[in-house]
């Protein structure tokens, strides 16, 4: 009788160890694919004031739309800041989810507002800067895609049991996805100038 005790109280360690590792390993994997889309947004973000700066001198009376590109940009970064500290902090990544929607947003009126200048469209700068953030807008939406894959196992492992025990002992909280609300905004934007 001794022997069956000790048997299940072996088995119950063993499963209790699991249970966490799985938390963990979950964890960790959502953590690293927000670290690719930290990367890829960084990127983004550099390109941003490189074809503003490239726009102002074809479009000076569009003052207002390339203000509007760099405080979105800006306000998108330190969104991006928070949420990379954190990637387990559910506002923060909310933040950031409604701060590059913004930042999607000033991105589009500037491309309808730079299509209105034929010599803006024709600088080779402007279109070598439009095809690199067109091409980043793919590696995020690829990023993104990864990490809300990663969320999900995350999520999923946290709340089946026995691992829903464990994670309410050693306080495993749900992970936000990288969402974008609007259907419209989830394409990237688009930047040719051919």
């Amino acid at each position: 009788m001794g022997w069956i005790v000790l048997l299940i109280i072996i088995a119950a360690v063993v499963v209790f160890i699991s249970a966490y590792n799985r938390l963990v390993t979950a964890r960790n994997a959502f953590k690293n694919a927000f670290a690719q889309i930290d990367v890829q947004l960084t990127r983004r973000y550099d390109l941003i004031p490189n074809l503003v700066e490239t726009a102002k001198g074809y479009i000076k009376h569009e003052r207002e739309t390339l203000e509007a590109v760099i405080k979105a940009r800006n306000v998108a970064y330190e969104g991006l800041k928070t949420a990379a500290a954190d990637p387990g902090n559910t506002s923060a990544v909310q933040h950031l989810s409604g701060a590059d929607q913004q930042l999607g947003g000033a991105l589009s009126r500037l491309m309808a507002v730079a299509e209105a200048y034929p010599d803006l469209k024709a600088n080779q700068n402007m279109m070598q800067l439009s095809e690199e953030l067109t091409s980043t807008e793919n590696k995020v939406a690829f990023a993104r895609q990864a990490y809300n894959d990663s969320v999900m196992t995350y999520n999923n492992t946290r709340e089946v049991f026995p691992s829903s025990i464990v994670a309410g002992m050693f306080g495993f909280q749900p992970a936000q996805m990288l969402d974008i609300a609007k259907p419209e905004a989830r394409e990237a934007p688009k930047v040719s100038f051919s």
